[in-house]
């Protein structure tokens, strides 16, 4: 039977790639990436696409720590998953938790409001989720999924696959803006 401990790992890995696959997706959108004049070449409306993985993102994100308050073997408050610098277990690792999931609230709020906020003030907002992604990442790979504060192991399979995530990021960042596309201005 697994315990709250590996649930929330799972739910935990499922969110870094549904960010991922959101952080990929935002990229190709920025780019320009058309589905219609390149591969499938079918009308697919990547923005509603975009913005649903981003919700159902956020969500795994909440769960993910809140899965911990069931757990048997520590004794999570709500305090600890919302202001983690006091938790029963690796504090600082889950203050990073905590702040990605703060970040990735803020720049899903955000986006709810981008009309109001207007394009350009927007996307300078938008540019939070560089932030937010370095810091999940960072908090995937140093915690323990165990919470026995163990040394990281670099090539256990969650920490590859999380490491995997990240290189996927930085190498489509890197890929978005050597193929920059002329600003709306």
């Amino acid at each position: 039977m697994p315990t709250a401990i590996d649930v929330s790992s799972v739910v935990g890995l499922i969110a870094v790639g549904a960010l991922t696959a959101n952080i990929l997706m935002g990229l190709l959108m920025a780019s320009g990436y058309n589905p219609q004049r390149r591969w499938p070449r079918r009308h697919i409306k990547i923005f509603p696409f975009h913005n649903w993985i981003g919700y159902i993102a956020l969500a795994l994100a909440m769960l993910h720590p809140s899965i911990m308050l069931f757990s048997d073997t520590y004794r999570f408050r709500v305090i600890d998953i919302l202001w983690p610098l006091e938790s029963p277990q690796q504090p600082w690792i889950n203050t990073l938790g905590a702040v990605s999931l703060y970040l990735v609230a803020f720049i899903v709020i955000t986006s709810y409001f981008r009309r109001t906020l207007g394009f350009h003030r927007w996307k300078l907002l938008h540019y939070t989720n560089y932030a937010a992604a370095c810091v999940f990442y960072v908090h995937g790979i140093l915690s323990d999924p165990l919470l026995q504060n163990r040394p990281v192991d670099w090539i256990d399979a969650e920490k590859v696959y999380v490491e995997g995530c990240a290189l996927a990021v930085a190498v489509g960042t890197v890929m978005r803006f050597r193929a920059r596309r002329p600003s709306r201005a």
